[in-house]
């Protein structure tokens, strides 16, 4: 709520009022001293005073006359001064006024805002609820209520927590033993790699298939050692299974070729490793040199496959 204080101080003169003042009474001595005296017939003007002011050979004052410009100075500033000093006064007595009024603004807000309430709440119980008690039992249950349906829901979330991270700790149980797996296969790999003997090889080669049985690899290898063992059919077998898992794994369309070629099955041979060359020509270059297709090195088909350069030359 703004307030306006209206200025309800008399009027008092202001500074340029007072010194315009105090020179009309300077003027006034001046005149009265004599030394700048006009005739009463002469009309004197405002340059006649200042050039005379300015030719003036004595002081224009005397001590009665200084003594009472100070006088009247001091009168005038003790006089300005309980002029401000009223009117501070009135203007705090107008700020109390306003400040009293505003709280009982306030107050009378406030007052009138609970007589709403209290209004509106005996209008409710007219309406239909009972009494104040009615409506805290009401806002209990309903209270209660909603507590517990969050308390269900809750347990829900946490029991679906409980679950994932059941399940994540399985997955990193898992994944801890199929890395302990992994290096186990992998040091069983490199002993095989370092081993001169057939045997010893495919000691290692069974014991990465009893890790892991679904190794196509050390199926296919252990078929190489076997063959170095003078054993084809037993590559035969494992070549198939090794099939079976992965029939595009060119190292068991190899051996299985030689195989073939070991128990004199030379088309099976043939066919055999012409689907190896297929997956890799590196092949190709491995059966040119190897002692297994030593009899098919006449054979037309073989030469076509192997060595399809001569072929050319030939027929050129």
């Amino acid at each position: 709520m703004n307030t306006r204080v209206q200025n309800t101080v008399p009027h008092r003169p202001t500074g340029k009022r007072l010194t315009s003042l105090f020179a009309s009474c300077l003027l006034a001595l001046v005149f009265s001293s004599g030394t700048l005296a006009q005739d009463p017939g002469e009309d004197l003007t405002a340059e006649d005073v200042q050039q005379r002011i300015d030719t003036l050979e004595e002081p224009m004052y005397t001590p009665f006359v200084e003594l009472y410009l100070l006088e009247e100075s001091k009168a005038l500033r003790k006089e300005m001064m309980n002029t401000r000093a009223e009117l501070i006064e009135k203007v705090v007595d107008k700020e109390l006024s306003v400040a009293d009024k505003t709280m009982s603004y306030a107050t009378d807000t406030v007052t009138y805002f609970f007589y709403l309430i209290a209004g509106a709440t005996s209008i409710l119980v007219m309406l239909g609820w009972n009494s104040i008690r009615d409506m805290r039992n009401q806002l209990t249950t309903l209270a209660e209520k909603r507590v517990n349906e969050l308390v269900v829901e809750y347990e829900k979330r946490l029991e679906f927590i409980e679950d994932q991270l059941r399940q994540k700790s399985d997955i990193i149980q898992q994944n801890q033993a199929e890395i302990e797996r992994t290096n186990e296969v992998h040091s069983l790999w490199l002993k095989a790699s370092q081993e001169t003997s057939q045997q010893n090889k495919i000691s290692a080669y069974d014991t990465i298939l009893d890790l892991r049985p679904d190794d196509v690899e050390a199926l296919s290898y252990k078929a190489d050692a076997v063959l170095e063992m003078q054993e084809p059919l037993w590559a035969i077998s494992l070549c198939q299974r090794a099939l079976k898992l992965a029939p595009e794994n060119g190292h068991a369309h190899y051996q299985l070729a030689c195989a073939y070629a070991e128990i004199g099955r030379w088309d099976d041979a043939v066919a055999t490793l012409q689907k190896a060359i297929n997956i890799s020509e590196a092949y190709k270059d491995d059966a040119s040199v190897d002692p297994s297709f030593e009899q098919l090195r006449d054979h037309d088909s073989f030469r076509k496959l192997v060595y399809p350069e001569d072929e050319e030359q030939s027929d050129t």
